[in-house]
């Protein structure tokens, strides 16, 4: 066993890649070399290197029964019962340890296989937080949102410009090393809260399985591992990161999430003008997590610069258009393969049909995410004729004798939808059509799926253009 944890620190290690993977294999290497301690302690552990430059955790937390310290010594982090080698805790370091350059690179956080980032300081506080509330029955309710809660209500409080956000993206998505956000950062970064809203779904597991038998890298390894192929044998998906949104709605609410908040800020501000600022960070909050879907932005899928400036839309416009791919024909089921879809399908875009860019505002994979096209704010070249008073969002396969699944329908149909009307994209009263019903030359979405769209709220059999 020793020679195979050798192997395994050496490649986690050799080159420090800002991916779970190599962070799951650092917990599962510490687990292998510490056959007798616990997870509350490893745990304790990982989050005081992470949480080496504050204390935003003592709050919560306080000081740990774990007998587990680290030294910073060197620039580099030595425990007294740890069985930890300097080539691993430096690893750990560079990993874990959250803050944002002037630059906008956010270190701290690392890319998970969907094409989520992911901080690790929040995630580790919220497994820290489950851990000790499975030994101590005595916690108030809603305690897994407490760190989250934390870098929610100090954001509202600094904010600037924006209470939350933004994203960003890698250097590189298959070894990625630098993260750089995209816009001015928040003190809630989107890897921050999606770090918070992981460690509250995990640490609320945490709080009442039988910890003995938990094994913390197992855990995190089915939560941000498994594949849509292996998760097609499960029917419990409520400890998968791919399905954080809809998870983590449904361990709180908005009253719950908004009295947390509310308790991290009156312990800094008091309660002058706190009510105000919870109730409009709230509101982002629910309609940016928990209300809008997951998209994956076009720098993780790879895409291309368009050959000429996008041209500007002026919503909120009115209609919604319908298609389906038909070539890529077969559901892509991984980033990797929807990826590969997306740029196969912007080159046959811009070479043969002679587009500067992928023509579909946004695409529907089938593993969970939706991917960026030219977006809410570009004009399109979908539906011939309506690119300028209408997005076009494209399921991923072929659909003329089967359907998409219900999860792959339902993030159009009850989330990408409701975001667009409101962040204003999307007219109120908009309207679906399939792309058939505009351009008499095509079957697409498939009849299937244009079957199925018929059944949906505000769909319109006939077009009110024509």
């Amino acid at each position: 066993m020793s020679g195979i944890c050798m192997v395994i620190q050496s490649s986690v290690t050799a080159v420090h890649l800002r991916n779970m993977e190599h962070f799951i294999t650092a917990v599962t290497h510490l687990e292998d070399s510490n056959p007798g301690l616990s997870p509350l302690a490893l745990v304790t552990s990982l989050r005081k290197i992470a949480d080496q430059s504050h204390n935003i955790t003592h709050d919560f937390v306080g000081s740990s029964d774990t007998k587990v310290d680290i030294h910073n010594k060197n620039n580099s982090f030595i425990t007294e019962q740890l069985n930890i080698n300097h080539s691993l805790s430096n690893f750990l370091n560079k990993i874990t340890h959250h803050f944002i350059t002037d630059d906008h690179e956010e270190s701290g956080v690392v890319l998970t296989p969907d094409g989520t980032t992911v901080a690790l300081a929040p995630l580790l506080l919220g497994l820290e937080y489950g851990l000790k509330a499975n030994k101590d029955n005595n916690q108030p309710h809603g305690f897994y949102l407490l760190p989250l809660a934390k870098y929610l209500g100090m954001s509202f409080l600094h904010a600037t410009t924006e209470r939350l956000g933004p994203n960003g993206c890698w250097d590189s998505v298959s070894a990625p090393m630098v993260f750089t956000l995209s816009g001015v950062p928040s003190l809630a970064t989107d890897a921050l809260v999606h770090g918070g809203m992981d460690g509250a779904i995990l640490g609320k597991h945490l709080s009442v399985v039988n910890c003995s038998e938990e094994n913390l890298s197992t855990l995190l390894r089915s939560y941000y591992l498994e594949t849509m192929e292996e998760l097609d044998h499960v029917s419990d998906t409520h400890l998968r990161g791919r399905y954080r949104r809809q998870n983590f709605k449904k361990i709180t609410n908005t009253s719950l999430l908004r009295e947390k908040v509310a308790e991290a800020l009156h312990s800094h501000q008091g309660d002058t003008g706190v009510e105000s600022l919870i109730e409009k960070g709230m509101e982002e909050v629910v309609l940016h997590y928990m209300e809008c879907p997951a998209i994956i932005p076009r720098c993780i899928w790879g895409a291309a610069p368009p050959t000429v400036p996008h041209n500007p839309l002026s919503p909120p416009l009115q209609f919604l258009y319908i298609h389906h791919t038909a070539s890529p024909s077969k559901p892509c089921r991984n980033l990797q393969t929807c990826s590969k879809n997306m740029r196969s399908m912007q080159r046959f875009h811009q070479k043969d049909r002679g587009w500067y860019d992928i023509g579909y505002s946004f695409v529907v994979g089938s593993d969970g995410y939706i991917y960026e096209g030219r977006g809410w704010m570009s004009v399109g070249a979908h539906t011939k004729g309506r690119n300028t008073v209408g997005y076009g969002v494209a399921f991923i396969g072929n659909y003329s004798a089967h359907l998409p699944s219900k999860h792959d329908m339902e993030l159009l149909r009850h989330h990408l939808v409701k975001c667009g009307v409101s962040r204003g994209f999307l007219q109120k009263n908009f309207t679906i059509l399939g792309h058939r019903q505009v351009v008499a030359t095509t079957t697409c979405p498939g009849d299937s799926l244009y079957s199925e769209i018929t059944t949906w709220e505000h769909y319109k059999d006939t077009d009110p253009l024509k």
